[in-house]
């Protein structure tokens, strides 16, 4: 097998991330796939600790900076994320090292006589069966795992965490979750072990009535962030933030303190919070995590395509906004930190999202809007955009793909206007690729 075969291969089973999944139910999402994949190799989940970490917005985030403070602390890491940005091999790492090309090749070839055994694999069961089986033979120290989709029949929850941790929580996948904030919080609680602790995220009082409730019934310790632990936000620029974190009453708080992050926005201080909660949990379970490894750890943290700024003159910002919730909270982040500033626009979004919603949290700031749409099968039409935007009071100039559109961007942008790519994460990818391109820049390592 060559990489782009290994690759075609994996995608060549039951791709929910390619084709829209129509049922998120045991039929669909079957956690004994997996488990018989991992039996079938001894299990290597077992050999790590591991932080399992579900949510809507800001999973990865927090993923990236609790895996940033653990390898900070001496511990050799493991990472799993999905979506990619550029490569199939952002989503299994170790410490900084992607996985190689060579290793995605020989674990295929060893699994696809395994999962030829075992029918219906999924894609993503597959790739994590892959991924915990390197992790394993990497001999990692502890494991970050960020879930895939909703949470209790995710292929990541094969896992038997020391803490489990729940970003904020929103409506998204709607059509699979529910379409009540309740119902997406109890997917999303899936993830609660019995006896194992569980950090959440500041979330609405619907959803942490049922986090609440079913950490009780788990007996499950629970830590609130925003009432066990909270923060306030501190000198700000276009390099990053500062804050102070402490945990309320009585409790521990050997990791209260001063810290700077390099992301920007509010809503990574929230998430920071919600790392150093879990970071604390891991600290009284006698994981060695020390102040001076948080505050290290915080501030060297890379998760690109989330509030980046790719130039500053011109103004360009990417963000991988892709709910309602998502492009509020990028508004308001881009009104905090560009006050007075409004956008040239750059919109492209998958046909399973709620596209109207998006539209109507973003158009208050947008002086001219472009859409487009990126390289992946769920993408939906910039014809089909423009219609929804004209759906919603939105006026919208279609572009073939990325680099057409930021060729009509820096067209019509005035001197004090900034260029905003969002809307898919796939979308802010190829503009992170066409941008370095066009500027002469070392271009990501991809897989196109």
């Amino acid at each position: 097998m060559t990489y782009r075969e290994a690759i075609e291969y994996l995608h060549s089973l039951t791709d929910y991330e390619k084709r829209r999944l129509e049922r998120y139910s045991p039929e669909t999402l079957d956690l004994s796939r997996v488990e018989q994949l991992l039996d079938m190799v001894g299990n290597p989940h077992r050999n790590y600790p591991s932080v399992h970490i579900a949510g809507t917005k800001g999973k990865g985030s927090t993923s990236a900076m609790v895996e940033s403070v653990l390898r900070a602390a001496g511990y050799r890491t493991g990472l799993y994320t999905s979506p990619h940005l550029h490569t199939f091999r952002e989503r299994i790492r170790v410490g900084r090292d992607l996985i190689s090309r060579e290793d995605v090749v020989s674990l295929v070839e060893e699994f696809r006589p395994l999962i030829a055994r075992v029918p219906g694999v999924t894609t993503f069961e597959a790739i994590t069966a892959i991924a915990f089986t390197y992790f394993a033979r990497q001999n990692i120290d502890f494991l970050v795992a960020e879930v895939g989709l909703g949470g209790r029949l995710d292929a990541t929850n094969v896992l038997l965490p020391e803490v489990a941790v729940i970003t904020s929580l929103s409506l998204d996948h709607t059509q699979l979750l529910g379409t009540t904030l309740p119902q997406i919080a109890a997917e999303k609680a899936g993830i609660i072990k019995t006896g194992v602790p569980v950090v959440t995220a500041p979330q609405r009082p619907e959803a942490l009535q049922v986090i609440e409730e079913t950490a009780r019934l788990r007996q499950a310790p629970l830590v609130e962030v925003g009432r066990d632990w909270v923060w306030e936000l501190g000198p700000f620029d276009l390099s990053g933030q500062s804050f102070t974190a402490r945990r309320v009453g009585d409790g521990r708080d050997d990791l209260a303190g001063e810290y700077r992050i390099p992301l920007l926005g509010r809503h990574q201080l929230e998430n920071a919070a919600t790392a150093l909660a879990a970071l604390q949990v891991l600290r009284e379970r006698g994981f060695r995590v020390t102040p001076a490894a948080a505050r290290e750890g915080l501030a060297t943290v890379v998760w690109p395509g989330r509030m980046e700024i790719l130039s500053t003159d011109p103004l360009v910002i990417v963000d991988g906004a892709h709910n309602p919730y998502s492009t509020e909270v990028l508004r308001e982040t881009l009104r905090e930190w560009f006050p007075e500033r409004h956008w040239v626009l750059i919109f492209g979004a998958s046909t399973d999202k709620d596209i109207p919603g998006m539209l109507r949290a973003l158009l208050p700031i947008t002086d001219h809007l472009i859409v487009t749409r990126s390289d992946h099968p769920r993408s939906a039409s910039p014809v089909e955009l423009a219609d929804i935007a004209a759906s919603v009071g939105g006026g919208a100039e279609i572009a073939v793909n990325i680099r057409r559109a930021f060729q009509r961007a820096l067209t019509v942008r005035k001197p004090d206007t900034g260029v905003l790519v969002t809307g898919s994460l796939f979308l802010v990818a190829e503009a992170r690729e066409s941008w370095a391109e066009w500027n002469g820049q070392a271009l990501p390592e991809n897989d196109r």
